[in-house]
């Protein structure tokens, strides 16, 4: 295993366990709301301090870019922290979520890894060693046509979001030429879903860096494609495209009536 995979892999873990010894006291959790409907709670704080402290007990001259502390330090080698990764289903007991940590190096992703806590499914990749769950190779699914495609999704939820009409545009698009659309609440466990031929593809607008880094790795190292709304590369920008090959061709052809030039290239 690559030593960077086996930190994060550790640090990820970690993290895990103190998220699930949470959930049998959700009630006396404090809770802090940073936007209509997007929570932080004690335990992603606690859980992302501690990632942050056993990266730096091994690199201590690794930069940080995490969710809820933010940047911290110089480095060409950035970890990119999403501690609790489905905040508001963690906090009504929903078990879907997870801890997503990717490596990026001189700007290019180089590790990521997600957990499923509740699973305890380790997703992971390293570039040019290929994508695995539980160390077991994994590909995208041999789907090649929306007809039978499972995707999934995530809805808009902020205040007075400018996309959200071109987004539903989308939704209606998408829903009437696949097999179904799931919206879990995870976006990390989304594409490492794609990445494991769960789902087929996978779409959403207004994502952070840090929910997207590690499952785009994941992706591209299974055999899919993961790009802007556009098809553009993609560049941990707010909006992402990622599936199959000829699912995300089909996907970007489909969404292209409904993606304005604002949205183009972001």
């Amino acid at each position: 295993m690559h030593p960077l995979v086996n930190i994060a892999v550790r640090a990820a873990r970690r993290a895990g366990e103190i998220i699930v010894r949470s959930l049998t006291h959700l009630e006396g959790l404090q809770v802090t709301s940073k936007g209509r409907n997007d929570y932080v709670s004690e335990v992603d704080r606690a859980a992302e301090r501690d990632i942050i402290a056993f990266i730096h007990k091994h690199y201590p001259q690794h930069a940080i870019l995490a969710e809820e502390s933010g940047a911290a330090g110089e480095s060409d080698t950035v970890w990119i922290i999403d501690p609790l990764d489905g905040t508001t289903n963690f906090l009504h007991g929903f078990p879907v979520f997870a801890v997503s940590i990717a490596v990026q190096q001189r700007g290019r992703l180089e590790i990521g890894v997600i957990y499923d806590p509740m699973r305890q499914e380790i997703f992971s990749a390293a570039r040019g060693a290929g994508a695995h769950l539980d160390n077991r190779r994994i590909r995208v699914s041999k789907q090649r046509t929306l007809e039978g495609a499972l995707l999934a999704t995530g809805f808009p939820f902020r205040d007075n979001d400018p996309n959200i009409d071109h987004y539903f545009a989308m939704f209606r698009t998408l829903t009437t030429l696949t097999a179904g659309i799931r919206r879990p609440g995870a976006a990390a466990l989304d594409l490492a879903y794609v990445a494991a031929g769960r789902v087929d593809g996978f779409w959403e607008l207004g994502l952070k860096p840090w929910d997207t880094a590690a499952g785009t790795l994941l992706i591209q190292e299974a055999g899919g494609r993961v790009g802007m709304l556009d098809g553009t590369p993609y560049q941990l920008g707010p909006h992402i495209v990622a599936g199959a090959p000829k699912v995300y061709d089909a996907m970007i052809e489909a969404l292209a009536p409904h993606v304005p030039q604002e949205l183009r290239g972001v």
